[in-house]
């Protein structure tokens, strides 16, 4: 594991099989297409500052996808024996994608578990949608849950990810879901350099003050995301490191996800190897999910810094 070039010259993550150091690149194999992820399209209804995948009202680099490619990929996922215990709708903001709900309604018919991906604003909060999601809770219950973006229990700095009153508009939402007995977690990112403890304490206090039924020490209902920065300078991740690390292969996120994009302009959606990295071509095996069970290497400072080091997981 090492953080500066060789004297050779090479650059970190140049090369995809060693590092610049010239040992060999760590690589994770799947083990079992646990969790399939569809992006629903990388349109949102706020940009925030920080956003790993550039969404926004106006980035269309990934377009909606439709219910005949997401039946697509889980017929595929079914003759290939990876038929996906969860199935994940991320975005950009899901509920901005028109066809979510029939998409929804395939997922949860087929006996799949369901997780939407939601800052659960205005897109969310629509008539309409509210109603849709109390029929889905109804017919489907906890086999459908929601994930909701907060980034910070103190409203001034989830405003300043996301923009003036974003918090206040967001706690409303979650407020809805709770009080229509939704199973929900939460998601927050520490890129504010507070102590883990006392970002679990401060969600603590604001899940009581509000009836949110979020066990706030669980790390799987308050997931803290690592912050992701392709510029700070992190190592690289050989196949010693596991040993150094202690880490293993398989608790990492693609050694049981894969994800489904559709690339503006394409016929046909992709299926790339991370969540993380949807515009990375290195990781862009294709359209068929067949070519996605191969080993990934882990050929990006995301890889290092968010899953090995950080030790994130989009699925927790």
């Amino acid at each position: 594991m090492h953080a500066t070039g060789s004297a050779q010259g090479a650059r970190k993550f140049d090369n995809p099989l060693i590092t610049a150091k010239g040992e060999r690149r760590a690589t994770v194999q799947l083990r079992r297409l646990e969790t399939l992820w569809f992006n629903t399209g990388t349109l949102c209804n706020i940009e925030c500052a920080n956003c790993y995948i550039e969404s926004s009202p106006t980035n269309d680099r990934l377009a909606y996808l439709t219910a005949a490619d997401l039946t697509g990929m889980l017929d595929e996922a079914d003759r290939l024996g990876q038929t996906p215990r969860l199935v994940g709708f991320t975005g950009g903001e899901p509920f901005m994608n028109p066809a979510l709900f029939q998409m929804l309604d395939i997922v949860l018919r087929r006996g799949h578990e369901a997780l939407i991906l939601t800052n659960a604003m205005r897109p969310m909060m629509r008539p309409r949608v509210q109603a849709a999601l109390k029929d889905a809770r109804a017919r489907f219950g906890d086999r459908l849950s929601l994930r909701v973006s907060i980034d910070h229990w103190r409203p001034e700095l989830h405003d300043e990810e996301r923009g003036a009153n974003s918090f206040d508009i967001a706690l409303r939402g979650l407020r809805w879901l709770a009080a229509n007995g939704f199973r929900i977690t939460l998601a927050g990112r520490c890129r504010w350099g507070d102590e883990e403890h006392d970002m679990r304490q401060g969600y603590a206090a604001l899940f009581a003050r509000n009836a949110i039924p979020i066990d706030a020490q669980n790390p799987e209902t308050l997931i803290l995301f690592p912050e992701m920065n392709e510029n700070a300078p992190v190592p690289e991740i050989s196949e010693g490191c596991w040993t150094i690390l202690n880490k293993r292969p398989d608790d990492m996120m693609c050694a049981t996800s894969r994800m489904v994009i559709k690339r503006s302009g394409a016929g046909a959606p992709s299926v790339v190897a991370c969540t993380l990295l949807p515009y990375d071509t290195q990781f862009d095996t294709g359209p068929r999910l067949a070519d996605a069970l191969a080993p990934v290497a882990l050929n990006h400072p995301h890889c290092a810094k968010f899953c090995v080091l950080g030790g994130g997981s989009c699925t927790a």
